[in-house]
């Protein structure tokens, strides 16, 4: 395991294995605190794109496995326009352990990989979001137990937090749904892999316009803003097309009774989701931003060889 770049990189019992590991370090820190596995390691942490979850979370974990964190803003780096990529990236090997990428462009993480001789976690980019996905997931598997068979809904955009929830429920055996208008699914390479991963463990696809229709029967609706950064030109046409996406208690009625609401954050209530949802019984949004942390520890363990 050199590299987090994707959670479809990894089988069905990798994946778990990561989650398991990440339940025993929460539970280990709330008995009193984690060992110190990563003690004299560092992250280092180049941000494309301003964050509250990941650099806190990112950070925190480190703190508690025993290592430290190296925060580099856009300025600092301009990743591939004040120096090259490929440069950056056998620097940054020679003085820390590990890198942490929040990027804009996928290709860039991809790059940062393969010139790194430390590993490279994807901490965000315009394809995918496999941190918040494992976040995800472990919060799923704390509610019901398993997804093996549990009916997830996403409602709105196929965006890069959709693609990484996809190919972890296709991987763990949960049904998923899709629920977009026309013209914001998800593009066709994300889509082919989710099918191959839920063909070999049984479970479902649907892509579906009705959000109604989509919700009947499922444990999980999870949504997210309705314009991502980097998207902000296309903004008010979308505020155009999503309002009937908007994840309200009329559609969490129409869900199954145990049903849990989802949501990466930061979120713009109101509008993809309604405060009475949001703080409302069936929310676990602030659960699964806490999970960010422990499931990266997890993560980072497993990348620096030390559980």
């Amino acid at each position: 395991m050199k590299d987090f770049l994707a959670i479809s990189d990894f089988s069905a019992q990798e994946i778990q294995s990561m989650l398991d590991l990440a339940v025993a370090l929460k539970a280990e820190r709330a008995a009193g605190g984690n060992p110190p596995l990563l003690k004299g390691k560092v992250l280092a942490m180049i941000f494309q794109k301003p964050s509250l979850r990941t650099r806190v979370s990112f950070d925190m974990a480190m703190r508690h496995l025993g290592g430290d964190a190296l925060y580099l803003s856009p300025n600092e780096i301009g990743l591939g326009k004040r120096e090259s990529i490929a440069d950056i990236a056998r620097v940054m090997s020679g003085y820390v352990d590990a890198l942490m990428a929040r990027v804009f462009d996928h290709q860039h993480v991809v790059d940062l990989a393969r010139w790194s001789t430390i590993p490279v976690i994807n901490g965000l980019s315009d394809y995918n979001h496999p941190c918040q996905g494992m976040a995800d997931v472990l919060t799923i598997q704390e509610k019901f137990g398993t997804l093996k068979g549990l009916n997830v809904c996403f409602v709105g955009d196929g965006n890069n937090v959709a693609v990484s929830l996809l190919h972890a429920c296709a991987l763990l055996g949960a049904n998923f749904t899709l629920a977009s208008p026309e013209g914001y699914d998800f593009k066709p390479q994300a889509l082919e892999i989710g099918r191959k991963l839920a063909a070999q463990s049984g479970s479902q696809i649907r892509l579906l316009r009705d959000p109604h229709e989509a919700v009947r029967g499922a444990q999980v609706i999870y949504t997210d803003t309705w314009t991502s950064m980097g998207q902000e030109e296309e903004a008010r046409q979308r505020e155009l097309v999503f309002p009937p996406y908007q994840v309200n208690a009329r559609l969490v009625a129409e869900a199954d009774k145990d049903v849990i609401v989802m949501h990466c954050l930061p979120a713009h209530r109101n509008q993809e989701l309604t405060d009475e949802v949001a703080d409302g019984p069936h929310s676990v949004i602030f659960q699964q931003a806490h999970n960010r942390m422990h499931a990266q520890k997890a993560i980072l363990a497993r990348l620096l060889n030390v559980a």
